[in-house]
């Protein structure tokens, strides 16, 4: 398995915090965003290596992150080659050329790098284990406006997906994806062939369209989840995340 941590985006909406500083490198608990996130990703075995994937702007200092870092998993950081908010590839767009730079044929672990989550990935990975199905980790956001914000997930009794809207106007479940996926290898040709739809960039995009010809499951968590988008989640997750 290989995991991906999508590390590209420009965090416009938190500058000027952001204007020459990476999201995942900004420090909650002591450390970098990504290294909470790749600590948790260690807890799965089966992943032999994480790529990071980032821009142009921001190539030298995730290099130099990984310089100062010892991890037990080989980390390598991938340029995509992008410059600015207006031509980013997109978080498919991201997955898509990490793949293909690196030819991948391998189960993979998504993880957006700019969230933070206490679960632990390892009761994730065997539910997925048992299906090899595509499996999102959901968290209730337990109110409707909040909900509006994100990818909102029904599932059944057995967790299977029954309905995905991504920033629903009126949702019909307050379960939002957490941006931490479990992808079987073989749904990387329906990627590709979403990806030439030209429909959107987004992960919950590619969700809503794939829970429509396969089965996909949520996993849902009650531990806490941190989706860094503004300046109060970010001093929310720097007063409350427990490592």
């Amino acid at each position: 398995m290989k995991a991906i941590v999508l590390a590209a985006g420009y965090a416009t909406r938190l500058y000027p915090l952001t204007l020459n500083t990476p999201k995942p490198l900004l420090e909650v608990k002591g450390k970098p965003i990504i290294e909470h996130i790749i600590n948790k990703i260690k807890a799965i075995s089966q992943v032999d290596k994480i790529y990071v994937v980032t821009n142009q702007k921001f190539f030298d200092q995730f290099k130099s992150w990984l310089s100062g870092s010892n991890h037990s998993v080989p980390i390598e950081i991938v340029n995509d080659l992008t410059t600015s908010n207006e031509d980013r590839l997109g978080a498919l767009g991201d997955m898509d050329f990490v793949i293909d730079q690196n030819n991948i044929d391998d189960d993979i672990l998504l993880v957006a790098g700019d969230n933070l989550f206490e679960f632990d990935l390892s009761e994730m990975f065997d539910q997925f284990s048992s299906k090899d199905k595509s499996t999102v980790a959901l968290y209730d956001v337990k109110d409707k406006e909040l909900a509006k914000k994100y990818g909102i997930v029904e599932i059944d009794e057995n967790g299977k997906m029954i309905d995905f809207v991504e920033k629903p106007e009126e949702p019909r479940s307050t379960l939002a994806s957490t941006g931490i996926y479990f992808l079987p290898k073989h749904i990387i040709p329906k990627l590709k062939e979403f990806l030439i739809t030209g429909l959107s960039d987004k992960i919950g995009s590619f969700l809503e369209w794939l829970h429509l010809r396969e089965d996909v499951y949520g996993y849902a968590t009650e531990k806490a989840w941190y989706d860094i988008g503004s300046l109060e989640q970010l001093e929310e997750a720097k007063e409350n995340f427990n490592p």
